[in-house]
């Protein structure tokens, strides 16, 4: 087994697609990347999701010059992960746009999953000494809020515990077009080192709900037609069961994070083992399954300090 993460290794450059999902509605994919999202409105444009680093932005803003002319005035972050919310000050925007729980994470755990996404994927850092600080929202809500692009109303909505405790989607009911922020990939591991396995299939029926149109995933290709929206949920929901149901079983029995890791990996290698970063995350959702398992129901912070230490007893 290799020494270092996964993600350490991986240097390659990713082909960047801008993929229309509804009129006026764009997702910026790159191969298993982050994606971002783009809502043009009359007047304005809000985008979804920051990168990690204004340098990063930067290649979305040049998508979105290619499309309008019309000033960024809204940035929508689903979740507090620092390879999402960043690379915020390059877009210049008025509002800034968070759950309540997500600021709050921001404020309890936001430095150290910086330092820790930062020494484990340092490719997805580019620019990094361009980052002003920590993202902070402008505007916070509880469970639901809207905001009108002139008359393109834009809905933002907490329907669950997944991918993080705060997790927001941004629906577009002009299009029936949803941007899910990391609830829902498309052939890429889910990160679930900071999830809720048990209620992040709740979160997947509450999205399938609203029967949409189109999704703009976390991470892999735009899913347009709700033929690739249903088989991307549903390969989502069986990517969180396959890891959690394992690590579950070996930690009623008394097993150790070594037994759930290879328990999850004869479950899970033979489904996912190409899917986009499925090695990177590995570990990490191994480590929150387990915990989860034996009723640790915050997950626990990440730090460059905890990541190595779970990583030694992995390789066992």
């Amino acid at each position: 087994m290799a020494k270092t993460f996964a993600s350490q290794g991986d240097l390659a450059e990713k082909t960047i697609s801008f993929t229309e999902v509804g009129e006026g509605l764009w997702a910026f994919t790159a191969e298993g990347d982050p994606n971002s999202g783009v809502i043009i409105g009359d007047d304005s444009v809000m985008i979804v999701e920051a990168q990690a680093t204004p340098r990063l932005a930067g290649k979305v803003i040049e998508k979105v010059r290619e499309v309008t002319d019309k000033p960024i005035t809204h940035l929508a972050l689903t979740h507090y992960h620092a390879v999402r919310v960043l690379g915020a000050s390059a877009y210049g925007a008025d509002q800034v746009l968070m759950s309540e729980t997500t600021r709050a994470q921001v404020v309890e755990r936001g430095q150290e999953d910086w330092d820790s996404e930062f020494q484990r994927f340092p490719r997805l850092f580019e620019g990094y000494e361009s980052i002003p600080g920590l993202t902070w929202p402008t505007t916070t809500f509880k469970d639901r809020m809207s905001v009108y692009l002139g008359s393109r109303r834009v809905d933002l909505m907490h329907l669950g515990r997944a991918h993080t405790a705060g997790d927001i989607v941004i629906h577009v009911p002009d299009q029936n077009v949803m941007f899910t922020g990391d609830i829902v990939e498309y052939h890429s591991a889910c990160y679930c080192g900071d999830g809720h396995f048990n209620d992040w299939g709740g979160t997947l029926a509450n999205i399938a709900a609203f029967d949409v149109d189109a999704i703009a995933p976390g991470r892999g290709d735009a899913l347009v037609g709700k033929d690739m929206v249903e088989a991307a949920i549903e390969s989502t929901r069986d990517f969180v069961e396959s890891t959690y149901r394992p690590a579950a079983r070996v930690a009623a029995s008394g097993g150790s994070l070594k037994d759930a890791w290879d328990a999850v990996r004869d479950a899970c290698d033979p489904k996912f083992a190409d899917y986009a970063i499925y090695e990177h995350c590995l570990p990490f959702n191994v480590a929150r399954a387990y915990d989860e398992a034996r009723g640790i129901d915050t997950p626990r912070i990440w730090t460059a300090q905890r990541d190595l230490e779970m990583w030694e007893q992995l390789q066992g």
